[in-house]
């Protein structure tokens, strides 16, 4: 009874959080996964990134989302405001050793640059292009798949943030999968274990709406790509 006490003085003492969000973005998710897995109390507001408000614009240096409102004080960057939630919480999700913390902090980067890959995959333009960012996405994908040694999650049996960083990640794939087999998950036996537990795990379910992937689906047939080409 004393552990909840102490959580819930915790929590009625934390600054009023406001998290400005996209419905479909994964840094977002990230944000949300965190906020769901520390049970803190945050409001949101989804903005419409084709028609940015221009209080947003004002506010947001970078003009991306997520960013989140601290008593009035704007943090953006998903990775800092993941770390700021995590920090003014108990329980952390971070590895308490600092060089373990630092390698989380690295494979959370590469998780950054494989949504980058992963945009350049559905927004090429050509084939030529197109096989070029699905085999790039697959040799890193392999690179990743070598670093895991524990299930279900990164270190095993903790959540922890890279966990919350990489289930947006996943998510792409089952909707990738949904269309054909383009081989992301042919030779990575650990990740499509790891990818498992995490979209079964509840605060990664309520990150999205529950009709995500239709969403997904017209965003992504509106690229004007070669992917959008092939889904129609």
């Amino acid at each position: 009874m004393q552990l909840y006490s102490n959580i819930n003085n915790t929590l009625a003492m934390l600054p009023k959080l406001k998290l400005i969000s996209h419905i479909l973005c994964p840094y977002v998710q990230r944000s949300l996964i965190t906020v769901i897995e520390k049970q803190i109390p945050c409001d949101r507001e989804y903005i419409d990134l084709g028609n940015k408000p221009d209080w947003f614009l004002k506010i947001s240096p970078l003009g991306k989302v997520p960013l989140l409102l601290v008593d009035g004080e704007v943090l953006f960057e998903s990775a800092v405001i993941c770390e700021y939630l995590d920090e003014i919480t108990p329980d952390s999700l971070h590895p308490l050793d600092p060089l373990t913390k630092a390698k989380h902090r690295s494979w959370i980067e590469f998780g950054s640059n494989l949504l980058a890959k992963i945009a350049g995959f559905y927004a090429a333009k050509d084939q030529e292009t197109f096989e070029t960012k699905r085999l790039d996405l697959i040799a890193n994908l392999e690179i990743l798949d070598a670093q895991l040694d524990a299930s279900p999650y990164f270190v095993g049996e903790k959540f922890s943030l890279i966990d919350a960083v990489y289930a947006p990640i996943f998510r792409y794939f089952v909707a990738f999968d949904r269309y054909q087999n383009f081989g992301f998950s042919d030779r990575t036996p650990k990740i499509n274990a790891w990818r498992k537990a995490l979209l079964e795990r509840p605060s990664v379910q309520q990150a999205v709406p529950e009709n995500y992937y239709d969403l997904l689906d017209e965003f992504l047939k509106k690229r004007n790509s070669y992917l959008s080409d092939l889904i129609k």
